[in-house]
């Protein structure tokens, strides 16, 4: 293909791109300053010697060879359980030490070893690309005109280099020439910005003749230039060439790693190299994120620490009170010992120095309680799995040849909790491939394809023609899908140039010519298939010039200054060659929403053809050419709901007096190079695009990718709340909303905008302070009307949605009110931000991570979601057309959406799973064996005499139990994928971290302590008195220590064959692998000379394993140790089970495709979920929800009519005795809920409420009002009512001996409440007997 593509292009003659006369602005007077003193000379390498400045050479390594040492040991100690290895390594050379000093330093030197490896395999992959990079070649000048290979590394500032068509730029250039005779060229800068639009550069006019090579053998210049900085997107210089100055701006600068397009080859001179570049200059480390599990670990690792502590400060206590009383008046308690005869170490002289030294060798001995290799090893395991993630053929996309890429291992377990995803839609959920699907032209309505947002539109509104019209429809859509790419319209009405009947056909061919003269499109023509193919600036653009092309009006090339096209002409059905005259582009930008050219047609007429957002054109039109303006903003509308992307298309007929007077003015602005040079440029195109008369507008479909809709579904029964943060209009959101399962039918709606009736009117007086402070009480109004309707809607079970523009979302991010904003989504089931600049979609992902504190994830595909990437805990980049800066920031890469389904719901499940069951047995082991270390040394008196050999201990977390732990962690599956699919809610076992909760944590460890004891004295007890060798000798501490080992080794590995739900031949492997090393290592140890096997000298070939005792011990130990756990699994597997062994019953049962048995499980599920909802326990009676029946779970959704009673249901049943009427006076000054009800919104509701709670607690004082009622007029009365109250009733009463309060047991709450209201106005009912009442 590349041998036929044949270009000729010619924009080098046109008008808009030729430059005016340079001037120099005031902001080149730095340059020479401070900030603007680089001098760069041009081709003249003895002159630039004498400046130093760096070389082209980059690096990205973390480490040189030099500082690999040094540093990778500071990032290893870092750690806190590193350290403390270090100082227990150093201390093992002192007489303290209970072991030698080799078996303690070996592991820490192979962990630290094995992870400075890592570190460097992974340097040296980032050395490799380094190299590939620097030693690319590039064409430098070596003098005489002549042009040699050189490489990058070797550039030097002041270099003239010429770099071909789809090379990069090696260095930050100063373009001088290029192919084309204005020095033009077009750059692609999709490695820097994302954004796939090609830029145009252009060099000064003084450097653009030098065409040739030969054209340097004499050029000589010098440029002084800015000092190196991050700014890519301005730069001030200036050129001194043959004494004349030329001032340089961002038009001239090429970056490093863009590249060169549409251009054979281009001319430039080295500005900055390596790290002086704008590239580098921007290359940030991307920030550290750690899991949350890790962070727990951190903290158990801590309390670890703790204990260890803490049990060396008792065992040292108890040996120094030993100690002191070894020895008392003369007497030897412990003759043994020979405390009159010691060293300083046992001396009860000096048993505080004693206990001291003591405590140093205790810290030695129970170092084993924390596990040495448990970084290293989760390190391995995490690689690993990235490895299984990277080489999942279900998320390798064939299209573009990319697989799922991990670009960090350090967040496995954390796409196991994903509680809460932020998700860009443009390139994220769509392809970011547009196809022209529809239009309106003069009023009319063109275009029968249907979206998928009309389609979900039909389904949601359950419109009985959504069937017929995806079905009558659908062929002729896929008949076209691999016909032509971005043109997906049909209508036969101007089709095939049936336009011309039309009634406004005049209008339609004004509407196809605009779409095909007004673009910046480059046209391609491939000489062997005639086919023309267009690189436009945006999808939008190259959609727009095909359906021109399709529908008559070919766009084919650009010669001198003129467009040419093959266009229909009306009268004779031919196409015919026509050439436009283009005068002038003005560009479009992201204020002025619009792009205009300016041409001359044959007949001599000047026409302005205008394209742009309907919210700045409409505005733009005159009065007599809003013919169709109503019809097309109705067809616009449609065209949002519809989810397309609308533009309208409107022209203007100009006089040569007025376009001579603009000209004059833009070519000034243009050649401007001052800071405010945009905004010149602007109203100077403001001033001409104006009384234009409209055409109609178009409407272009990015589609969704493949499997979006029902990835979100899925995502959304695994309990994940979903977030779209988008640019898009907010109709367009919501129906793509719809289109993608996002939001659904019978959803609640939360709308907040900041298009209000009272905001536009404050707008149009213009007052900006006001406007500013109504927007935000406004904003701030709505969040709290939407919460109390949020209080209202959560009762009824109903589904929300918030959705939010950017500007009130600019209010809603704001300190005082982001917490309220952010307790209102998080009632939602969904979030739509629209109209988000990257900076909020930032602002709004560091909200939601940090006020709710769970696991966050973004996922984008542009420049635009890299701030929303770094700030999330996991960040996902879209490998799609945006270019590579996402995925460059992203913590993961995927090529589709719809891969996020099996990343989450299996790879993140099963890493999960793996790394918290691994964490929590690697604390298990390692306390089990710590623990019969510390019950030895309780029966030694604390002596710091340890049971086992030294190297027992070394090799315990390197040999004997390391290798089936890994095996774990990377093999393990609780379900298989497809369950784990198929029963999204499995995946709230992460979101809720039921398997490294705090509470598993301290299972493990107690059924570590647990089997700690029974090891430690059954072998202990078992083998004290009896003889063990055929001798009749009894066990000496070598053997105990053995066989004690051999049943850990033997539990230990036991134990995680009962934890592994997925075994495989490696699993096998490893687990009685390791137990059977563990025999080999004794045999071979033990046969070494006994200077180095000390106490285990032949321990085994000639004790242990002659003896039966032994291997019957084992035997009984192993069983006892591991029915505890066996026990507790098998109760809580039957009574209790968790998600995933419900699960696991399906699968074993044969009924994982029984969809009413599958159904009935997830319900079982949801009931679990109801039953641990904190929002519906009531603490104060410690009573849960309960659900008696899973048969119902999707009627709660659904209910229409509530009927309730009353008394017991809406009250309290509990009955308080408030006012009364006495003698005709009503008394009582407390207010009810129903008078609160009714008060409430009344301006006095406050004061009132203040007042009836100061009278509450006033009355809520009895000695004050005892008695009070006998000064009242009537106080005879009131005895009398008073008196019946406390005689007129059947409650009994009951004291309290120790208090000497009367409570009451009465038939009814009323009852007890007048009896109680008798005593505390001072009739006390006390006693009751079968006659007689006592008050």
């Amino acid at each position: 293909m590349a041998g036929g593509i044949r270009k000729k292009l010619h924009l080098h003659r046109f008008r808009p791109f030729r430059p005016g006369k340079e001037s120099i602005q005031p902001e080149h007077s730095l340059i020479g300053g401070p900030g603007f003193s680089r001098v760069v000379y041009c081709n003249n390498t003895e002159s630039q010697k004498v400046l130093t400045y760096g070389n082209n050479y980059v690096r990205s390594t973390k480490y040189t060879l030099a500082s690999f040492f040094p540093k990778s040991l500071f990032e290893q100690f870092r750690r806190a359980s590193n350290v403390y290895f270090l100082i227990t390594a150093i201390l093992t050379f002192t007489p303290l030490s209970p072991s030698s000093p080799v078996s303690t330093v070996l592991p820490l030197a192979l962990v630290i070893v094995a992870a400075m490896v890592k570190e460097a395999i992974e340097d040296w992959r980032r050395k490799m690309q380094d190299i590939e990079v620097n030693n690319r070649k590039v064409k430098v000048h070596r003098g005489e005109g002549v042009f040699d290979n050189a490489k990058w590394l070797n550039l030097q500032v002041g270099d003239i280099v010429r770099v071909e068509k789809d090379e990069f730029f090696p260095a930050d250039l100063i373009l001088l020439s290029s192919s084309y005779e204005e020095a033009i060229c077009y750059v692609e800068t999709m490695n820097l910005d994302g954004e796939t639009n090609l830029k145009l550069k252009q060099a000064v006019d003084a450097t653009s003749k030098l065409h040739e090579d030969s054209g340097f053998q004499n050029f000589e210049a010098v440029i002084k230039s800015e000092d190196p900085n991050a700014n890519l997107y301005s730069y001030i210089g200036s050129l001194q060439l043959e004494e004349q100055q030329y001032p340089l701006t961002p038009q001239q600068l090429l970056l490093r790693e863009s590249k060169l397009r549409n251009t054979d080859f281009i001319y430039g001179v080295v500005i900055f190299t390596g790290h002086d570049t704008k590239v580098m200059q921007n290359s940030t480390a991307p920030p550290s994120k750690r899991s949350k599990i890790e962070r727990r670990m951190d903290k158990i690792v801590y309390l670890l620490f703790f204990i260890l502590v803490l049990i060396s400060f008792i065992g040292s206590i108890v040996f120094g009170i030993s100690t002191r009383e070894d020895l008392e008046n003369g007497t030897m308690k412990r003759w043994y010992l020979r405390p009159d005869d010691t060293t300083i170490y046992y001396d009860p002289s000096r048993a505080p120095v004693a206990a001291i030294l003591n405590f140093l060798t205790f810290l030695m001995l129970y170092s084993y309680f924390i596990p040495i290799s448990l970084y290293i090893t989760l390190e391995i395991v995490k690689v690993i799995q990235c490895t299984f993630i990277n080489q999942d053929l279900h998320m390798y996309y064939e299209e573009t040849d990319k697989p799922a890429q991990t670009r960090t291992s350090n967040l496995n377990e954390e796409l196991g909790q994903v509680d809460t995803i932020l998700l860009d839609k443009t390139g994220t959920l769509t392809c970011n491939s547009m196809e022209f699907i529809k239009c309106s032209i003069a009023g009319t309505a063109y275009g029968r394809g249907v979206t998928e947002v009309e389609r979900a539109l039909s389904r949601r509104e359950g419109l009985p023609s959504a069937k017929e019209v995806t079905n009558g429809e659908g062929q002729v859509e896929n008949s076209t899908k691999a016909a032509i790419k971005g043109f997906n319209f049909f209508d036969e009405r101007i089709t095939h140039g049936n336009w011309v009947n039309e009634p406004h056909a005049d209008v339609i061919r004004k509407f196809l010519l605009l779409l095909a003269i007004c673009h910046s499109a480059v046209p391609e023509v491939d000489e062997e298939t005639g086919r023309i193919s267009y690189e436009a600036e945006s999808p939008d653009e190259a959609a727009f010039v095909i359906a021109a092309r399709e529908l008559g009006f070919e766009f084919y090339e650009r010669t001198q200054s003129s467009i040419l096209l093959h266009e229909l002409d009306p009268v004779s059905g031919w196409k015919v060659q026509r050439s436009y005259k283009l005068l002038n582009i003005l560009e479009f930008s992201s204020s002025r929403k619009r792009m205009s050219v300016i041409v001359r047609n044959m007949e001599g007429k000047l026409l302005l053809l205008c394209k742009g957002a309907d919210s700045v054109m409409f505005e733009r039109l005159k009065k007599n050419g809003r013919e169709f303006e109503e019809q097309t903003q109705e067809h616009i509308n449609d065209y949002a709901n519809a989810g397309l992307r609308t533009l309208v298309l409107a022209y203007r007929e100009l006089d040569e007096e007025e376009y001579n007077k603009f000209n004059e003015e833009f070519t000034g602005a243009k050649n401007s190079v001052s800071a405010d040079h945009e905004e010149m440029m602007e109203e100077v195109a403001e001033k001409i695009e104006k009384d234009l008369i409209l055409l109609g507008a178009t409407a272009v479909e990015d589609k969704l990718q493949n499997g979006v809709p029902e990835c979100i579904d899925k995502l959304a029964q695994a309990g994940i709340k979903i977030w779209v943060l988008t640019g898009d209009k907010m109709e367009t959101a919501i129906n793509i909303g719809f289109a993608c399962c996002l939001l659904r039918q019978g959803m609640k709606q939360i709308v907040i905008s900041s298009e209000t009736p009272k905001i536009k009117a404050l707008e149009k007086v213009g007052d900006n302070s006001a406007v500013a402070v109504a927007f935000k009480a406004n904003v701030l109004q709505q969040i709290l009307e939407a919460k109390e309707s949020l209080t209202t809607l959560r009762k009824s079970s109903e589904a929300l949605a918030l959705i939010i523009d950017g500007k009130s979302l600019s209010c809603a991010l704001e300190d005082d009110v982001k917490g309220l904003f952010l307790e209102l989504a998080l009632g939602c089931a969904s979030v739509i931000c629209c109209r988000c600049s990257p900076k909020q979609k930032a602002l709004v992902t560091r909200l939601v991570k940090i006020r709710t504190g769970r696991t966050t994830l973004a996922i984008g595909d542009g420049a635009n979601d890299v701030g929303m990437l770094q700030e999330a805990d996991i960040g996902i980049g879209i490998s799609g057309v945006e270019g590579m800066q996402a995925v460059m920031s992203s913590d993961i890469a995927i090529a589709q959406f719809r891969y996020l389904e099996r990343l989450l719901l299996v790879h993140g499940h099963w890493c999960y799973r793996r790394i918290s069951i691994m964490i929590c047995y690697f604390f298990y082991k390692n306390i089990a064996l710590g623990f019969t270390v510390f019950f030895f040394e309780a029966y030694a008196s604390f002596s710091g005499q340890t049971a086992y050999n030294d190297w027992y201990l070394t090799f315990y977390n390197i040999i004997f139990t390391s290798l089936p732990v890994a095996a774990l962690g990377i093999l393990e599956q609780d379900v298989s994928a497809e369950l784990c699919l198929k029963f999204p809610l499995l995946y709230q076992e992460g979101v809720q971290n039921v398997l490294f909760s705090w509470f598993q944590f301290l299972g493990w460890a107690f059924n570590g302590v647990l089997n700690a004891i029974l090891i430690f004295f059954f072998c202990s007890h078992a083998m004290e008195h009896p003889a063990f060798r055929k001798g009749g000798e009894v066990a000496e501490l070598e053997i105990l220590g053995t066989v004690m080992f051999t049943c850990i080794v033997w539990v230990v590995n036991c134990q995680i064959a009962l934890s592994t739900n997925y075994f495989t031949i490696k699993n096998h492997r490893y687990i009685w692998g390791s137990i059977i090393s563990w025999y080999i290592f004794l045999l071979a140890y033990g046969a070494m000379n006994p200077n180095i096997s000390t106490t285990a000298y032949k321990v085994f070939i000639e004790a242990c394993a002659p003896a039966p005792s032994y291997w019957l011990l084992t035997l009984f130990v192993v069983i006892t140790s591991l029915i505890p756990y066996f026990t507790y699994k098998s109760i809580q597997q039957w009574f209790f089970p968790m998600y995933h062994q419900m699960i696991q019953w399906i699968s074993k049962d044969g009924q994982s495709d029984d969809p009413e048995y599958c159904q009935m499980i997830v319900k079982v599920l949801q009931i679990t979920f109801t039953h641990e909802d904190l929002h519906i326990y009531y603490e104060e009676t410690d009573k849960p929800a309960r659900a008696h029946t899973s048969n119902l779970n999707e009627e709660l959704g659904q209910f229409d009519i509530i009927l309730s009673d009353k008394t017991g249901t809406l009250t309290c049943s509990s009955v308080e005795f408030v006012k009364c009427s006495m003698a005709g006076t009503a008394n009582g000054s407390g207010a009810t809920e129903v008078e609160r009800a009714w008060r409430k919104g009344s301006p006095l509701a406050q004061e009132v409420t203040d007042e009836e709670s100061q009278v509450e607690d006033y009355t809520g004082e009895l000695p004050s009002i005892n008695g009070n009622w006998v000064d009242e007029p009537r106080a005879d009365v009131i005895q009398k009512f008073l008196r019946l109250l406390a005689i007129c009733h059947t409650a009994i009463p009951e004291v309290d001996e120790e208090m000497g309060r009367i409570s009451y047991e009465p038939e009814s709450l009323d009852e007890a409440a007048f009896v109680i209201a008798a005593r505390v106005l001072g009739f006390e009912f006390y006693k009751r007997t079968h006659e007689h009442l006592t008050a």
